[in-house]
């Protein structure tokens, strides 16, 4: 088993969310996966974890209750941002597209070619597409926020409709602060 590292044991847990059900893969040293039930990718992500982690077992963490909490908040519309240590690995490409995604505002969206552009690789779009839907921490890395250059919605995992509530609610939301 050389492909496993030493780590403490996953966990998922099941959040209810207004969007639908979303499964958290957490440890004790953070959120590893943040998905929808529903997403056709994610038995093929938790494939992946169980690869690297070994065994997922079902119940709950110190970690999963916290991402629960600010969701919570979240969809209350009292938070904007997120502190929760986020674990997905990635290349390093990958990875500077998932930290520029969270630079995002609340409730303003970036085209690919914005973002493309923001982490230096303006002719990186198709990669940055790519690396977008390569995320597998919803809403907290927030993919949703990316469009197409004309502003319409595009390639969403968790289904467009979703998309399409999350930046509707993050504009509702907006009038709060």
């Amino acid at each position: 088993m050389g492909s496993l590292i030493s780590a403490p044991p996953l966990v998922t847990t099941h959040l209810e969310t207004p969007v639908g059900e979303m499964v958290a893969v957490t440890d004790d040293r953070g959120l590893h996966l943040f998905e929808f039930s529903d997403r056709t990718a994610l038995p093929t992500e938790m494939r992946r974890i169980q690869k690297r982690f070994g065994a997922v077992a079902e119940g709950t963490t110190p970690m999963a209750d916290e991402v629960a909490r600010q969701m919570a908040e979240y969809f209350a519309g009292s938070r904007t941002t997120f502190s929760l240590p986020i674990l997905q690995r990635g290349s390093p490409f990958t990875a500077r597209v998932w930290a520029a995604l969270v630079e995002i505002p609340f409730g303003e969206t970036r085209s690919y070619g914005q973002v493309a552009a923001g982490i230096d690789a303006p002719t990186a779009v198709r990669a940055v597409a790519r690396a977008n839907g390569a995320n597998t921490v919803a809403i907290i890395v927030p993919c949703h926020r990316v469009i197409g250059a004309d502003g319409s919605l595009t390639g969403y995992g968790g289904k467009l409709w979703r998309k399409r509530w999350l930046l509707d609610h993050e504009q509702r939301s907006r009038t709060l602060f």
